[in-house]
Order: C-alpha cells, then structure tokens, then sequence
C-alpha cells in the first residue's frame, strides 16, 4: 500500500499558557476558544489579546491556530457572534488559521463577515456519511471533523468519495461522550446548562440511583453489574498503538480532545503523538520498537482507562467504567521553565544553574523531581535551592502560581516542564 502524506497532529490548548506548551511539545496546529461561542465555556479560554499573542507566538514556531465557534447558536447569538467573527477576522498582527463551526447560521455569518476564511466543520455536526462531507465541500468548507462514532471502514469509505484536497480531521485520544457527537440534553435537563452551549456539566460521570415514585428520598443503588453504578462513563479513547491504521484511513489531521486539561496533560499527549508519528513515517520497524515508550508514557497524563472507541466495531460493555469516575494519575504538573539565571537581569546575585518557573503545584527543597523535555528525555533531578523573586531562600512553594528561581542537580532548559510522581 501507498504511503500517505503524514498527518497533522492537532492539539487542544484551553489558556495562553497550554498553547504554549502544546506549540514546544510537537503540535502541528492548536485549537482555542475565545471567551464565548465555543462548546468549552468551564475552559479558561483566550480574552482578544491573548489569542493575539497565542496565534503570534504558534506562528513564529510554524504551528497553526483553529479557533472553535462551534456552538448551537439562538437567535440572541447571532449579533454578538458577527461582530466576534469581524474582530477576528482584523486581529492583528494576524488572524487565525481557520474557525471550527458547527451551526448553518454561524457558517452564514462568517461567509457574510469574513469571505476568506478557512472553514472547518466541527463534530458537533454529526458529521457521519460522505454526503454531508460533500455538502459542506460544496458550501466552501475545507475541512470536515468525523463524528467520534465512526469506525476505520466508514472513514476510509468517506476518504474514497470525496475530493483529494478535502480535509478529514479525526479525534484520536481523549475523553469519550456518551451521547451522539456530544449533542447531551442531560446537562441541561438537570442543571439548566446546556452542553450545546458551552456550558456541560458532565452528568455522565455521575453517580446514580432509582427512587420509587411514593418513597422520596429512598435510593436505591443501580446495579448495572456486581461492580458498580457509573452507567454513562465512557473510557478514554487512545490510538497510539494504531497510528499505521489512521494514517492508511486517509485522516488528514490527527485531533487530541481537550481543552480543559492541564499543560502536563497537552504536553504528555502531544509529545507522545509527535515522537510516534514521526516514528512511523521514519519507518514501522521504528514505530513498533518504541511501542513500551508510547504505553508508558501516555499513561503518565492524567486519564481514565483506555478504549478504541467506535474505530473497530460498536463498542461493548467493555469500553464502559462502572466502578468510579475518577482518573488515573500519576503525576503532578509542577510548572515550566520560563527563564535561565544567565539571560535574565536581577537586581539580586544568584548562581549559575538557576531556572524560573511559575509554581503549579507545591514542592519542597530536598523533593525529587523530573524533568520532561520536548524531545522525549525525561531526567530525575533533585531540587538544591530555591529562591522567591526578591532572592530571598525558600524551602517550598505552598504559593499557587508564585513565580520562583530553582537550582536543579541537573541542567533545565527554557520549556523544559517540572513534574512530580504522585
């Protein structure tokens, strides 16, 4: 079989901060919300001026930025949602690289308010046969994003019927939806925030019981099976193990889902993805002698237990979790390295060796660490000293996002992240 071009690897990034990470750590492109019209309203998401200085510095590096306006749009909506497209579309020193719709009337503003933008289309969509890949193409959209419910047949059928330059856009790894394409209405339906909106609760990670009708306030456990009451908690999907699949599918881009998760998440996940596919494209006899490293590391992000999906077949009761809805975690996500002691001016004398950070989580003097590097090297380190900003000596940083020096026992690198084994 021929070998197809190499795919895009596409990132989620919910802050300025992941967007940076997500561009270091091996994306190819990143996609971001702004303060409203994304499904991701809980993200912490990009005012203007930081999705400015995001798309800037994603640019300087070769890397693009999608931003999503994906929501099921009200008529109250359609205003406000004009006028965002216009200042996207005048955003300076450059705009985006594409918008992420999933709303007829959204695509219809944009077209009205910014002809020449690139257009992708979001799952939301139900995006399922090649007929409506072919109805979008012929509307001016680029790019289609499969519904998650897809097996690799139904995508490689789709690949074969719509034109060479189209776009397929794929998610590989992350968290799953129990309802179709994530259209949910029990968020809605039990908190009054509506998932299409933004603003999902996450109702399916709930644990539920039954209450008769005339004996209120007696639950009743749900006993799907002897293990437990999670009836909606889908596994995580992850793809590693199945880059060769994917790429021979015809996907175009390879889509990491989300834009909530921490910088060690987005940073974990991409270089994981990078190092694979470029592996893979290197050769399979070098895909398939890294296949321990993938494992091991992409189980080192923070996730519940993993599953395929729908690429292989309906899933069964397998790609199911009913005895908890917590995640997996390993590490703890410590901060990244933002400046080295010899390029950056102090009113204070420190020493060689020192690297700054912004504290995420709380460590002390003495603790061993790890470093985790772009290019895939992760090194166990010693924490020496560490300094607040005034130069003053400290022995831990109980402060959230303190700005500190560190001297490790071995060299950092501006980008470098710090993490610590749970």
């Amino acid at each position: 079989m021929i070998r197809r071009k190499k795919p895009e690897l596409l990132v989620p990034a919910g802050s300025l901060e992941v967007l940076r990470t997500a561009v270091i750590f091996g994306a190819d492109a990143v996609y971001i919300g702004g303060e409203a019209f994304g499904l991701r309203a809980k993200a912490k998401n990009f005012s203007m001026e930081e999705m400015a200085e995001g798309i800037a510095f994603a640019h300087a590096h070769g890397v693009k930025v999608y931003v999503t306006a994906n929501i099921l749009a009200h008529n109250e909506d359609l205003e406000g949602a004009a006028a965002y497209f216009k200042e996207l579309r005048d955003m300076k020193p450059e705009p985006c690289d594409a918008l992420i719709l999933s709303d007829p009337g959204m695509y219809t503003l944009v077209k009205e308010v910014w002809p020449g933008a690139e257009i992708h289309i979001s799952t939301q969509a139900n995006n399922t046969n090649y007929q409506t890949y072919l109805f979008w193409w012929k509307l001016g959209a680029k790019r289609v994003v499969a519904a998650r419910e897809l097996s690799l047949q139904e995508i490689r059928d789709i690949r074969e019927r719509i034109p060479e330059e189209m776009e397929m856009e794929c998610f590989v790894h992350g968290a799953m939806c129990i309802s179709y394409s994530g259209r949910c209405l029990l968020s809605n339906y039990f908190t009054g925030r509506d998932a299409n909106q933004g603003a999902c609760t996450h109702p399916c990670r709930w644990n539920y019981a039954v209450v008769e009708e005339t004996r209120p306030g007696e639950y009743f456990p749900v006993y799907e099976n002897e293990r437990g009451t999670f009836l909606f908690n889908s596994k995580d999907l992850c793809m590693i193990e199945h880059i060769p699949e994917l790429v021979e599918g015809g996907i175009d881009s390879l889509k990491i889902e989300g834009r909530m998760k921490t910088a060690l998440y987005v940073a974990t996940v991409a270089r994981t993805y990078r190092r694979a596919i470029d592996d893979y494209f290197h050769s399979e006899e070098t895909y398939e002698a890294h296949m321990d490293w993938y494992r091991t590391e992409i189980a080192k992000c923070t996730h519940r237990q993993f599953s395929t999906g729908f690429y292989f077949g309906k899933p069964e009761k397998e790609a199911q979790i009913y005895d908890s809805s917590t995640y997996v975690n390993e590490y703890t996500y410590l901060g990244m390295i933002e400046a080295l002691w010899a390029e950056a001016e102090q009113s204070w004398s420190g020493e060689p060796g020192l690297v700054r950070f912004e504290q995420r989580n709380k460590f002390s003097v003495g603790d061993t660490i790890e470093i985790m590097k772009p290019n895939g090297e992760n090194k166990t380190v010693l924490v020496e000293c560490m300094y607040d900003e005034e130069g003053t000596p400290v022995t831990s940083c109980p402060h959230a996002r303190q700005k500190l020096w560190v001297k490790l026992s071995e060299e950092a690198e501006r980008y470098d992240l710090l993490r610590q084994k749970v």
